[in-house]
């Protein structure tokens, strides 16, 4: 009766409109309240939840990926894309694809990559005669690669939410060579409407203009490997690399670029200071909710649920996807890894896959919610900024959620994908 009131109760409060954090924190009260345990589990559950040195990479990195989005970087990033594949059909959306994997990795969040570079090229795209259905659906699909940079705040939260079962440095090692697969099966996507559509191919600018933008959007771009590099080396832990990343991109937007002013510098903090505080409100509460999950052996009942239907791993695996991209399309993507990995985890291990293998397929799962309705954060900041309404963006979405789903495919079911960057560079057993 008690998990029936839990779930009953969390699922009833999303129906009605209330936001998931709220949600989460209602139907966690209510089941403790019938249970008899003492309110004062609530408040102890949620401070042991937020209470966690490794939470201030969180901040840390979610600032760094605001500096950057309010200190102009995203305008050197876009050129460099444009110069390196604008000459092929369709050259800005592959520019498009290519730029978002660029500061998705400078930035670690779909949400900030989907607003810079919407506000670059989606306008730029209509400019150039492109459709604003295309140029919207190449923007949203293309920044959820930003979820598997080594600047993710959401690997910190997998990472903790996995219980010690996989280090930070190893995800982020395992987070380049996903991110590569999805940015290769969007610009096949991208091509492939351009050709259909009939989209006109750029002008090669020549080698020169190309190294000569690089050159421009490098330092930039370093934050990525000065990040690896400190992490791989020992030189600072994957929680101080937040830090690094930080104190490097000020030195870069002030000092370098000179395209940071007092108020987008005050802008970015603030939003920084709000995305922080949903998040480990977040936390806070879903604390509570996986020690009821705990409490009532959750796991144990959807394990043994999954096995009643199939004892083969890839089917195993394919109702872990099917489940987890359903719950990303009504679920913040921060909730959907503090819920669903204490209950999904160890059903995957069990079936065989490495714990940092899973983490790519949940960050890749929470990343489709982001552009499915009704939550939809990244498709409803495209559409806002390209004028277009989402009904007529989800009419055109299918060769685009075709190759995410692709890339999907790939790392859940080829495990190099994940594993082999962790095992060559940092001796990773799993």
């Amino acid at each position: 009766m008690e998990l029936i009131i839990l779930g009953a109760t969390f699922f009833g409060f999303l129906v009605l409109g209330v936001p998931v954090a709220f949600a989460i924190g209602l139907s966690a009260i209510c089941t403790i309240l019938y249970e008899g345990l003492p309110v004062a589990v609530i408040f102890q559950q949620m401070m042991s939840g937020m209470n966690i040195f490794s939470f201030l990479a969180i901040p840390f990195f979610v600032f760094s990926g605001e500096l950057m989005l309010h200190g102009g970087v995203a305008d050197k990033i876009v050129q460099l894309a444009k110069n390196l594949v604008g000459h092929i059909r369709g050259g800005l959306g592959m520019s498009n694809v290519v730029a978002c994997t660029l500061f998705g990795g400078v930035s670690g969040s779909p949400v900030a990559d989907v607003s810079a570079m919407g506000a670059v090229m989606i306008p730029m795209m209509k400019k150039e005669g492109f459709d604003t259905d295309y140029a919207v659906n190449v923007t949203t699909h293309a920044s959820l690669v930003g979820a598997l940079m080594p600047t993710s705040h959401n690997m910190i939260i997998y990472a903790l939410a996995a219980g010690g079962k996989v280090s930070i440095g190893a995800l982020i090692a395992a987070g380049l060579l996903p991110a590569m697969v999805l940015m290769v099966c969007m610009l096949v996507a991208a091509y492939a409407v351009a050709v259909k559509r009939g989209y006109p191919a750029g002008k090669f600018p020549g080698w020169a203009e190309v190294f000569r933008s690089f050159a421009a959007a490098l330092p930039g771009l370093l934050i990525v490997g000065i990040i690896l590099a400190g992490i791989l080396s020992g030189v600072f832990t994957a929680t101080e690399s937040a830090a690094v990343a930080v104190t490097y991109t000020i030195l870069l937007t002030f000092f370098i670029y000179r395209t940071m002013t007092l108020p987008n510098f005050l802008r970015a903090a603030a939003k920084a200071v709000k995305t922080t505080g949903v998040v480990l409100l977040l936390i806070g509460v879903s604390t509570m909710f996986q020690y009821l999950m705990g409490l009532y052996e959750v796991a144990d009942f959807a394990g043994d649920l999954m096995s009643k239907v199939s004892s083969q791993p890839w089917i195993i695996f394919l109702l872990i996807n099917v489940i987890l991209f359903l719950l990303g399309t009504f679920m913040d993507m921060a909730a959907t890894i503090l819920i669903c990995t204490p209950i999904f985890l160890p059903i995957a291990m069990k079936a065989g896959m490495d714990p940092v293998q899973f983490g790519m397929l949940m960050l890749i799962n929470c990343a489709l919610g982001l552009n499915t309705p009704p939550v939809g954060t990244t498709q409803f900041v495209g559409c806002a900024i390209g004028g277009i309404s989402v009904g007529a963006v989800m009419r055109t979405i299918m060769p685009f959620y075709a190759a995410l789903i692709a890339a999907l495919m790939f790392v859940t079911y080829v495990p190099a994908f994940s594993l082999w960057l962790p095992r060559l560079l940092m001796g990773y057993k799993g």
